[in-house]
């Protein structure tokens, strides 16, 4: 009996999701809890496991369609049972796409099972759809497979020129013209690619756009002499990575530090929840890091209770996790403060935008040398500049400035950390 594979509930409130890429085919063998298809929804990817072993006997919803929670999205027929009695979705004709015309004394390529995209793909480049090989269900050729086998068509060669040098007065003549005659038209390619968007980034489209409706969003700026958190790196890296299995990296620091900085600054920690202030005695601390499907935000649950090795452990596990879309739903729910580093791209200075209903994200940068009055000489130090977007509707600018200068005090004098002053 074929067993149903339905969209699984992927969130509350969620009814509705992007079906994603299919890691299987029709026909293709499965095993118990292999990942078949990818779920996309507005806050996360999920991957729909194999609920029994068998094989994939029939796709209904392609890669990009949409589909409601407890739709059925294709029929897996377990291991060792008979023919399926599922009543077959009704598949689309298959349509030619129009090869390019054959050499004389060449034989005429066959017609392919193409995608009404790839054909048109396949049309406008003039490559013959019978040389492309599918990787859609049923063996079709997608568009995505129409637009490789264009990509990585063999250049033709040049036609050879000539090797005769041109005369002297035929060299001037020439160049005469070059210099009065029109610049050439470009030959620039003008197509246009109209993607659709995935649940995740219109999700983050909307929040930001939130962000800067509802709240008053201000920015303020420092810079933070990283001379003491390098040299302290540099002083117990090695012993650090053998004991906890993981590098120490600037990160800890600055999440340790934003503890601090919250616990003095708790306004920077609230959330306006009219016609309330609700203050927290916990930080939730929210790492933007990026994932295969675009910027993510996990959270450090409880980051005042964490140590330096904690710290870095559970954000390398989120940062490889969030490349492989394996980040789980809850692990992006809530947050009470974000920290972003964008100096991980070399962004020199930046105005982060407040995940609402937060009212505060850090925003780091790029360490660059440069040179610094100490002490009435000139040195050169690493110096990183820190940015502070907050909502003004309850943090003034007077916490603001006190709130990024707790971090800088003890991000340049880190034995604060160890002693709590």
């Amino acid at each position: 009996m074929p067993i149903e594979l339905k969209v699984p509930e992927v969130g509350e409130s969620i009814t509705e999701v992007m079906i994603g890429a299919w890691k299987k085919a029709e026909g293709d063998a499965v095993a118990v809890d292999d990942a078949i298809v990818e779920i996309e929804s507005d806050k996360a990817t999920v991957e729909l496991p194999a609920p029994v072993a068998g094989s994939i006997t029939k796709i209904l919803k392609g890669s990009g369609e949409r589909a409601v929670v407890g739709e059925v999205i294709g029929w897996l027929e377990p291991a060792g049972a008979g023919a399926s009695t599922a009543p077959p979705a009704p598949v689309p004709a298959p349509v030619s796409a129009a090869p390019a015309a054959p050499q004389a004394g060449s034989p005429a390529p066959a017609a392919a099972r193409v995608m009404p995209a790839a054909a048109r793909v396949l049309g406008e480049a003039g490559v013959p759809a019978a040389t492309v090989a599918g990787t859609g269900p049923g063996g079709r050729v997608t568009k995505s497979d129409a637009m490789q086998a264009v990509a990585s068509r063999p250049a033709e060669a040049p036609q050879q020129r000539a090797a005769v040098a041109p005369a002297p007065a035929a060299r001037a003549t020439a160049a005469i013209t070059a210099m009065t005659a029109p610049p050439a038209q470009a030959r620039g390619s003008r197509e246009e690619r109209a993607v659709l968007i995935s649940p995740i980034r219109q999700r983050i489209a909307e929040r930001l756009v939130t962000a800067q409706h509802d709240a008053a969003l201000l920015t303020t700026f420092n810079e933070v002499d990283m001379s003491s958190v390098m040299a302290l790196r540099a002083k117990f890296k090695d012993t650090f990575q053998e004991r906890h299995g993981v590098k120490l990296g600037f990160m800890s620091f600055f999440v340790r530090a934003a503890v601090e900085a919250l616990r003095a600054v708790p306004q920077v920690n609230a959330e306006y929840r009219e016609p309330h202030i609700v203050y927290r005695d916990y930080c939730d601390i929210g790492i933007a890091v990026g994932g295969g499907k675009g910027l993510v935000v996990p959270v450090l649950r409880n980051a005042e209770t964490m140590s330096f090795a904690e710290i870095e452990q559970r954000i390398g596990d989120l940062a490889r996790r969030a490349a492989d879309n394996k980040v789980k739903l809850e692990e992006l729910q809530g947050g009470t403060f974000t920290i972003s580093n964008g100096g991980v791209y070399g962004s020199m200075l930046s105005t982060p935008i407040v995940n609402p209903p937060q009212s505060g994200i850090l925003g780091l940068h790029a360490i660059q040398d440069r040179p610094m009055a100490v002490g009435g000489q000139v040195v050169i130090r690493p110096m990183m500049y820190l940015a502070l977007t907050y909502d003004h509707r309850l943090v003034d600018g007077r916490e603001a400035v006190t709130f990024l200068k707790r971090i800088k005090d003890t991000i340049e004098d880190p034995s604060r950390l160890m002693l709590e002053v």
